[in-house]
């Protein structure tokens, strides 16, 4: 099969496109799935260039062509745990099951699926101990792939999959970061990074529980995030509190970070949340520890989703509740291009790469 291998941390020359790969066989608790498409996140690109390494401490785009000079090996995963190399990324599989293992009905060949991205490994179901799909595992940047059978979702939906594909972990994260904030009714939540994957997603999944929506991004794409559903849109650059002044907002949705992060806790009213899935402009940040205890706010780190996040996730999408957002698609033989125009950011929602057929 034809599929991209990443060889070891560090720029596009780590990306290798092969077409002679074998065909993975499924275990016997596993599924083969046939992938139909596969989008591309921040978590490829960190993986690739190393950027969870506690000695990196500069953007992701830093870093997004040709890696970073100072790796550290030993920690440059998002578990903290040495990759092992070569590796099929992609996290965001949509497909057909193609075949299944030993212990799976074979009623489910035909099935479109999607895959859990960050699910427990088949060894143990301790909370917080998961593998995420293309990183302690192959994943879905090839023609096939093989997931564990309980992680790999039946849908129901008239969507593509390209469009399907644009949701497992982009929407799953956001809904992750929802879910643990306790969004409510009738809120007011800043969203960073809004026209990104997580950001847009944040944005509809915010809506859906009618909460409104205060949205952060580059100038230029004011007006498609308020077609998407943004009540109000902030410069990223200008100073949030002189607009929004303090104490405006009950929660904060963060994937940014960076320079401005301590403004966000400016807005945050008494009692407020801060949810945070991603630091993209930087993940150094200065705390005052005198606000965040006398403002009573709560932070939560979101990474461990517990399975009703995904779940939830499959209904919203067959009650067409949520909507695909993709911005281009491109063959998986062009995944460079992809990712050097998702280091761009000129773009809302989603870039989806598409194996040959054949």
């Amino acid at each position: 099969m034809t599929g991209v291998l990443l060889t070891g941390h560090g720029g596009f020359e780590k990306l290798e496109l092969h077409n002679n790969l074998q065909i993975p066989t499924p275990g016997e608790n596993e599924v083969l799935i046939k992938v139909g498409a596969c989008a591309i996140n921040n978590t490829d690109i960190n993986t690739r260039i190393g950027w969870y390494s506690k000695k990196v401490y500069g953007d992701t785009n830093s870093g997004g062509s040709s890696g970073f000079d100072e790796v550290n090996e030993a920690d440059a995963s998002w578990s903290g745990i040495p990759l092992q190399f070569p590796r099929i990324q992609g996290a965001d599989v949509a497909g057909e099951i193609v075949a299944v293992g030993g212990n799976v009905a074979s009623s489910r060949i035909g099935e479109r699926v999607l895959v859990r991205p960050m699910h427990p490994p088949a060894d143990t179901h301790k909370k917080f101990h998961f593998i995420t799909f293309g990183s302690e595992y192959n994943g879905g940047f090839a023609q096939y792939t093989k997931a564990l059978a309980a992680e790999s979702f039946t849908i129901h939906s008239n969507l593509t999959d390209i469009q399907l594909a644009s949701f497992p972990c982009a929407y799953s994260t956001a809904e992750n970061m929802v879910d643990r904030a306790n969004v409510q009714a009738g809120e007011t939540v800043l969203i960073t990074g809004a026209s990104g994957g997580v950001g847009s997603a944040a944005m509809q999944l915010v809506k859906r529980r009618n909460a409104k929506v205060i949205a952060i991004c580059s100038k230029d794409k004011t007006k498609l995030l308020k077609e998407i559903g943004a009540d109000q849109v902030l410069t990223r650059g200008e100073k949030i509190s002189d607009t929004l002044g303090h104490n405006s907002v009950d929660v904060v949705l963060d994937v940014v970070a960076g320079s401005q992060w301590t403004e966000l806790l400016d807005v945050i009213m008494p009692g407020g949340r801060y949810a945070v899935s991603g630091a993209i402009a930087g993940p150094i940040v200065e705390l005052d520890v005198r606000t965040l205890y006398l403002k009573d706010l709560s932070f939560f780190g979101c990474t461990y989703q517990p399975r009703r996040i995904f779940e939830n996730l499959i209904k919203y999408i067959e009650n067409n509740e949520i909507r695909p957002l993709v911005s281009k698609n491109y063959p998986l033989e062009k995944i460079q291009t992809a990712q050097e125009e998702f280091l761009a950011k000129k773009y809302i929602g989603k870039l989806v790469l598409i194996p040959s057929q054949n």
